[in-house]
């Protein structure tokens, strides 16, 4: 959201995300945004003209969101959305998202896209058209231009995070432990959080950091536990790779891939979604129906013996920015 307006800004005005009771700004930490209440858009309607809505109706109801839809309509507000996710990567059963978009996306006044696979899907499921207009750059202006270490080793990295519902690294890591195991002064680099092995925790996966402390202990890859990386942090570590891995089973779109694009790091994308839309990268086959190995295999084989440099062109990036700024601009203008 913060690379939608061009560096020096323009007319429009972005409100700040208010910050409900409770919650403490940690990294991240995600709320409910206080915005999406009926009650909020019935008393701040004069301090807005445009609602653009990107994420955070995860914790709404279908019932909470038309009736959202119904506050901006009575207070005679355009409705903006941003297609991101077609399936919910944090939801194993479509329907809850599947139901909300089913609001959302009809009562749209306009809606924009990423790639034209999602719009395609949005024509196909609702009968809509969507803007299809790139992501713009993750990383800030000084990261676009940060020159990339050299190394002796070819680092794969990945990251399990919090291991979200569609992902799936255990088949990932030992497919690619095996691969690169085959290849000189290759290193496989798995990160995740701790709460993965925190019984206490919503995202406790019993056995799996078991089974990678194991794979460290023979060898077969490098295992770092620790909690969320800051904006800073999570530049460093993607730049320090070769390649970087999304162990996806489902999924749309990826701001991942946009910061390592932007930083010069190669992406094996799974063929669930549409990734390969997004920027240049490496397919593989993984879906909920599984993964296909000897496609990984091959993918970071490739990427190993070609070296792919996909890496944004700032100048590129700022035209970019500048392109979205005005569409932006104009789509609100269209609005009012």
């Amino acid at each position: 959201m913060r690379h939608l307006a061009p560096p020096g800004g323009d007319r429009v005005v972005r409100l700040v995300d208010p910050r409900p009771g409770g919650a403490s700004g940690r990294v991240g930490q995600w709320w409910p945004p206080v915005m999406l209440e009926a009650d909020w858009v019935d008393e701040h309607a004069d301090t807005f003209d445009v609602f653009h809505l990107h994420f955070g109706f995860d914790a709404q109801t279908p019932q909470a969101l038309h009736d959202f839809v119904e506050a901006l309509r009575r207070n005679g507000k355009p409705l903006v959305q941003t297609v991101h996710d077609l399936v919910n990567p944090h939801h194993r059963d479509e329907g809850e998202h599947r139901a909300q978009l089913d609001v959302l996306v009809p009562a749209a006044d306009r809606l924009v896209t990423l790639t034209p696979g999602a719009a395609r899907e949005i024509a196909e499921r609702w009968g809509r058209t969507a803007l299809i207009l790139p992501h713009p750059h993750v990383v800030g202006q000084a990261g676009l231009v940060r020159p990339r270490p050299v190394r002796d080793t070819f680092t794969v990295g990945l990251h399990a995070k919090s291991i979200r519902a569609n992902m799936d690294p255990l088949p990932v890591a030992r497919v690619l432990a095996d691969a690169l195991a085959e290849l000189p002064d290759a290193v496989l680099r798995v990160d995740c959080h701790p709460e993965i092995d925190d019984p206490a925790s919503h995202h406790h996966a019993p056995g799996v950091l078991d089974e990678l402390r194991e794979m460290d202990r023979n060898k077969r890859l490098r295992l770092y536990v620790h909690d969320y990386f800051d904006d800073d942090a999570l530049y460093d570590y993607l730049i320090n790779l070769d390649v970087s891995v999304l162990p996806y089973r489902f999924g749309t779109h990826s701001g991942w891939l946009e910061a390592c694009h932007d930083l010069g790091t190669t992406v094996l994308a799974p063929t669930c979604g549409f990734y390969a839309e997004q920027r240049p990268c490496l397919s593989y086959g993984h879906d909920r129906d599984g993964l296909d190995e000897a496609s990984l295999r091959d993918a970071v084989r490739t990427a190993y013996e070609e070296r792919p440099l996909w890496r944004a062109d700032p100048a590129d990036r700022r035209a970019e920015r500048l392109m979205l700024a005005r569409e932006h601009e104009t789509l609100y203008a269209d609005l009012l």
